[in-house]
């Protein structure tokens, strides 16, 4: 599992940095969080695959958030896409995104779903679910969280040998935590498997002001990526204009108990995000400024 950072600027896109989007990519799937303005050339260069199983969860409909997702499906639909689609997002994804195919007047080589969001569970899926919580920016947002289902243990191939069980597809049904038999003997995952691990948990923000609501619903995340439009000395423009600085991104990922803060969504006066990173680290230990293209392996 990993996190891709397809743009990290905020309102407007910059030389260095393109508008809000990041992806988990995990097992073959790509879950894609904001799609601003050309958020589908960011996308073929990060390599991650037109016709891949995705869903695409929008925070909030401000233009650098949702504008990329017309780009997105008409470049997916010349790929040839046939996989189907997901969208969600607050009330009006549908209509934004159904009038502006028609008035673009292009057609789709694959089925979109779209789904307003509302609070709690979003997505519920067998290895994991997505909640959604209200943020407090200036228009209707929500930020999101990814949970994982705890996991088998790590796979022994030396204790599949040992139980007679012939690599390929069978060692693959263990290691997902399913029996299989073999010369008429059933063989259980815990035979080759160690102690189950915990899931994860993955928090994407989108544009806030940090919350006591959302610090209960990201506490205990292994990775949290958040809002840090400005340094603190903008503190009043982050309040007025319904986002954070990287102090209050610092104290609240400190305050919720969370792994490791990635900072991203950088106002385009600040030329270098290490200056972000370097005030949140005054509160939490763990901080990185997100860059576009970066990848970030989840442990």
């Amino acid at each position: 599992m990993k996190l891709v950072f397809l743009g990290t600027s905020a309102a407007q896109p910059s030389p260095e940095r393109g508008l809000a989007c990041t992806c988990l990519v995990r097992e073959g799937e790509v879950f894609m969080f904001d799609a601003g303005e050309a958020a589908q050339i960011a996308y073929m260069r990060a390599g991650l695959g037109w016709n891949k199983r995705m869903k695409i969860l929008v925070t909030h409909l401000h233009g650098d958030h949702c504008i990329g997702i017309l780009g997105m499906l008409q470049t997916m639909s010349l790929r040839g896409r046939t996989e189907a689609l997901e969208i969600y997002g607050p009330g009006g994804i549908d209509e934004f995104v159904r009038s502006n195919i028609r008035a673009l007047g292009f057609g789709l080589t694959f089925p979109v779903t779209i789904s307003a969001v509302e609070e709690g569970e979003v997505v519920g899926g067998r290895t994991y679910s997505i909640h959604a919580c209200a943020a407090d920016h200036s228009v209707a947002a929500y930020s999101y969280r990814f949970d994982e289902k705890d996991r088998p243990g790590r796979f022994f191939p030396e204790r599949a040998r040992e139980a007679g069980v012939p690599e390929g597809r069978l060692w693959g049904a263990l290691q997902g935590g399913d029996a299989v038999v073999v010369g008429g003997r059933r063989v259980e995952p815990s035979q080759v498997l160690g102690e189950r691990r915990p899931g994860r948990r993955i928090g994407v923000s989108g544009d806030t002001r940090p919350t006591a609501r959302l610090a209960g619903f990201f506490r205990g995340c292994d990775y949290l990526v958040f809002d840090t439009t400005f340094l603190d000395d903008a503190a009043g423009r982050a309040a007025e204009t319904k986002h954070s600085t990287a102090a209050e991104a610092g104290r609240f990922a400190r305050d919720a108990g969370v792994g490791n803060l990635i900072m991203t969504h950088f106002s385009a006066r600040y030329r270098d995000a290490g200056v972000l990173a370097e005030e949140g680290r005054r509160f939490h230990g763990s901080v990185v400024a997100a860059s576009d293209l970066m990848e970030i392996e989840i442990a």
